[in-house]
């Protein structure tokens, strides 16, 4: 890690509403944590809201199957939301406003086809659900390099589970 980010070391941040959270980071820590994080939780959400799209959309022979599985993924997505905003603000960081934030943030490419077919549906969702998973380790590698252990840990639980979602993709894909 960088020398700067270990400079400058301040162990309470005031938040917008004036309260102060206890870090124990300097304030180039938490801002870099904080603009990876963000960028994580624009691409969750935009994952999140093209999968409850898919979801609504999907037809076919086996429209259950895919109902189903696109419900779960989104559901996950969801969850995983909140505990990285949750994250940035322990930290003393300030995340996402807007969805003009998240549009600006995310790394992923909206889908507002309206003719598309159920594999191709799996097809973006696991390749967005790749690019999320990269996301998320560089996420970890920063955070670990500001030596915010709690944030690593958190990441390692989401890419515990991102894994997986693309592993269910995946056999879906090659059925």
């Amino acid at each position: 890690m960088t020398k700067t980010l270990q400079e400058t070391r301040t162990p309470a941040q005031t938040s917008a509403l004036g309260l102060e959270a206890e870090a124990d980071l300097t304030s180039l820590q938490i801002q870099a944590v904080t603009d990876i994080l963000n960028h994580v939780i624009a691409t969750t959400t935009a994952l999140f809201v093209k999968t409850k799209s898919y979801h609504w959309h999907v037809s076919g022979p086996h429209f259950r199957d895919y109902h189903l599985l696109f419900d779960e993924q989104a559901q996950a997505l969801f969850a995983s939301i909140d505990v990285l905003a949750e994250r940035v603000r322990s930290i003393g960081g300030t995340t996402i406003r807007s969805i003009g934030q998240v549009s600006h943030l995310q790394r992923i490419e909206d889908d507002d086809a309206t003719d598309i077919s159920a594999s191709e549906m799996v097809q973006h969702v696991l390749l967005d659900t790749k690019i999320l998973l990269q996301l998320l380790r560089q996420a970890h590698t920063i955070s670990e390099e500001c030596h915010d252990i709690a944030t690593t840990s958190v990441l390692e639980n989401l890419l515990d589970e991102t894994e997986k979602r693309r592993w269910f993709l995946t056999e879906v894909a090659t059925a």
